[in-house]
């Protein structure tokens, strides 16, 4: 029986990973079959190396099927093997925001005319005037004293006058407990899911409501994940740490000459990478995207927690990312909300200024904001 190996089922590639022609991407398909077997890709003879085939395909569509033939036993046998090709690709960012309700339950107790007057969004609209930052923010349902249903709808015109650069999408019921979602039924999930977008068409409109979103602490059955696609979720952003090792812990012990590990805790399990198993997730951790074909949903990898590094840490971490072209094409920033208020106790007093600088950083690299529900994935052009 032949298999594929590279590129795999679901892969999103571009420019970096092929050779750009008027048809089309080509790239190279790799894999295995019996020693002497006849292998084609779609139609096209491959190089025979023992049991390895390499051949050639050309991605001329953003959604493809690569055909993969080969004899066995005397009988053909087709492998379909479904590759995307992000054929407008750019450099891009988007600003992601976790953990969000007590901006919120602050304006909902105030008298404001105008989000802005809240220095969290401030912040943010500054962001947006001085580096046209898009900023998706994901929202609790609740928090001790406040639910969302109690946000009042006056803001509405706001939000939609401003649209075009902040989005909203469901994240969790609650901060607590951690991990919620890890094991929950889909049915839990999808209940917390549409009281929060419920909300949110109600305060907002449906153009702030975003079909890509960061699940709390981004773990959820597969299950869970069917089912939020079948209520429109089309993306999940997360992590994804394979062995479930901290990357910015990683990242720290390499730059101090630990290149084998020997100051991190041991290897675990999989982990802020939903459903997806260790391979999936060590592919995402070298990739900006990846489409799952079983369950129709695009992973993104959140690139860098700006609340995880120190200020000083910042640009080099972020020029280690843009060094991979395989990472650096789609640069995901990520801060949580708790870290810009003192009450929570983990208030960061520079949160602001590191976020500012990962932003400037890009943004000097040529960057550009976007939000992934544009055209296709934040590229212009076809989706899918």
């Amino acid at each position: 029986m032949h298999t594929v190996d590279w590129p795999p089922a679901g892969a999103i590639l571009n420019r970096h990973d092929g050779e750009v022609t008027p048809e089309g991407l080509v790239v190279e398909i790799r894999g295995r079959a019996p020693a002497g077997a006849q292998v084609t890709v779609n139609g096209q003879p491959t190089t025979r190396d023992g049991a390895t085939f390499r051949g050639r395909a050309v991605l001329g569509d953003t959604r493809n099927t690569v055909a993969v033939w080969a004899e066995e036993e005397g009988h053909g046998h087709t492998i379909e093997w479904p590759l995307w090709y992000d054929r407008h690709s750019f450099p891009r960012y988007r600003f992601s925001l976790d953990d969000n309700i007590l901006f919120l339950r602050d304006l909902a107790r105030s008298d404001a005319r105008s989000l802005f007057e809240h220095p969290y969004l401030a912040f943010w609209q500054r962001m947006h005037r001085e580096y046209g930052t898009k900023v998706h923010i994901n929202l609790y349902l609740e928090c001790p004293g406040f639910h969302l249903s109690q946000f009042p709808a006056r803001f509405r015109g706001e939000w939609q006058e401003n649209a075009d650069w902040l989005q909203l999408s469901f994240h969790a019921r609650a901060d607590k407990p951690d991990k919620p979602y890890l094991q929950a039924p889909s049915h839990q999930v999808v209940a917390d899911c549409d009281a929060v977008c419920n909300e949110i068409l109600r305060f907002a409109g449906e153009e702030l409501l975003s079909p890509f979103t960061t699940i709390h602490w981004a773990e959820a059955t597969r299950e869970a994940c069917r089912a939020l696609r079948q209520r429109g979720v089309r993306g999940l952003v997360g992590i994804f740490l394979p062995d479930g090792i901290n990357d910015v812990a990683r990242w720290r012990a390499e730059r101090a000459g630990d290149t084998e590990g020997r100051t991190l805790p041991p290897p675990g399990e999989p982990s802020i990478g939903y459903y997806l198993d260790a391979a999936q997730c060590a592919y995402l951790r070298g990739h900006d995207y990846w489409h799952d074909p079983t369950e129709d949903l695009f992973f993104i990898t959140h690139d860098l927690v700006v609340n995880s590094v120190g200020t000083e840490e910042v640009v080099p971490f972020l020029e280690d990312v843009a060094a991979d072209p395989h990472r650096g094409e789609v640069i995901e920033l990520i801060v949580h909300e708790q870290y810009f208020c003192p009450e929570t106790g983990i208030h960061q007093p520079d949160i602001a200024a590191r976020c500012e600088k990962a932003i400037r950083w890009v943004t000097l690299q040529g960057l550009r904001p976007v939000f992934y529900r544009e055209g296709f994935l934040g590229s212009p052009g076809g989706g899918d």
